[in-house]
């Protein structure tokens, strides 16, 4: 397969992005190529700086950058040889499989929908992020920032996206879902919870195991939490702060290690009609290896034909 790698992504781009590829090169079979996309001088120099052979990757020349605090939009438009407009076009005309980024999560987001559409049914795409349980693996918990004002019948799809996502990238068994609130009593928290509740719990299309409160995040009693992307990101980057804490107080464990956000380096954007993965800001070159061979276990997960085939029974079940 052809992994396209965003080189210009991210606050330490292209240093950590190309050195992330070089590692990432290591560990992919040699049918399958990274796609560098980026300043293609840029790019050579590092190569020859490294003594790497060119011919070991593709180079796709795009010069220019978006900002992260730039509006996506405007800026797609704008910069249409940017290294995340090339990136889309080329996953449009099906010259990649698959297309990464740490740059712009609001520009990869717009993206995906206007260059490979959002696949039929889906309300809103999403964001999943990674959550590692006590006694081992890992709970979903989406939406994280996408959609921070969801309406019920969107947080039910999240339920459905990340359930698939569960069974088909970790492997999970019929995930149980769960819908993050204030109680477990079925009237508890707000008046949109309490409407996603009633919509969840005689689902066909997943398990639904009832409300989760925050103190049940580490625990395995859930596989897929469910919340509003306000909410879902305010609870990552809390996760995030208490690990930053704990390293820089010397805390040694092997289950807090799970919390480096370098173990997981890249998220599916789920709901839309292709591979497309967006990594931290602040990522690493491990960071990035992580992500691109993350990119290639969504794509061969068949992740996207797995949501188009639940959305026809979900129609169904309408």
């Amino acid at each position: 397969m052809r992994i396209g790698l965003d080189v210009s992504g991210g606050d330490f781009a292209p240093k950590a992005t190309l050195q992330g590829a070089l590692m990432a090169l290591k560990e992919l079979p040699a049918s399958d190529q990274i796609v560098l996309i980026g300043d293609k001088e840029i790019i050579l120099s590092f190569l020859k700086e490294e003594k790497v052979d060119p011919a070991k990757f593709s180079i796709v020349d795009a010069p220019e950058v978006i900002g992260m605090d730039e509006q996506p939009t405007k800026a797609l438009i704008n910069k249409s040889e940017s290294s995340i407009a090339v990136g889309f076009r080329m996953l449009k005309h099906k010259e990649i499989h698959a297309f990464a980024s740490a740059g712009s999560s609001g520009a990869m987001m717009v993206g995906s929908i206007y260059s490979v559409n959002t696949i039929q049914g889906i309300i809103r795409p999403s964001t999943p992020a990674y959550i590692p349980k006590e006694n081992g693996g890992h709970c979903i918990l989406i939406d994280v920032g996408t959609n921070p004002d969801s309406k019920p019948d969107v947080m039910y799809q999240f339920g459905l996206l990340g359930a698939i996502f569960a069974e088909s990238v970790f492997h999970v068994k019929r995930p149980r879902v769960g819908l993050l609130n204030i109680g477990a009593e079925e009237k508890k928290g707000s008046l949109t919870t309490q409407s996603a509740f009633q919509l969840m719990k005689d689902s066909k299309d997943f398990h639904f195991v009832g409300n989760v409160e925050g103190r049940e995040l580490f625990r395995d009693n859930v596989d897929v939490i469910v919340c509003d992307g306000f909410v879902g990101n305010i609870v990552l980057k809390q996760i995030e702060a208490m690990y930053r804490v704990f390293v820089k107080r010397g805390f040694k464990d092997t289950y807090l290690d799970r919390f480096n956000y370098e173990n997981y380096g890249g998220t599916p954007i789920l709901g839309i009609n292709s591979t497309v993965l967006v990594g931290h800001g602040i990522s690493n070159g491990n960071a990035i290896r992580k992500m691109i061979l993350m990119t290639k276990e969504v794509y061969e997960s068949k992740l996207t034909s797995k949501i188009k085939h639940a959305l026809e029974r979900f129609t169904l079940n309408q």
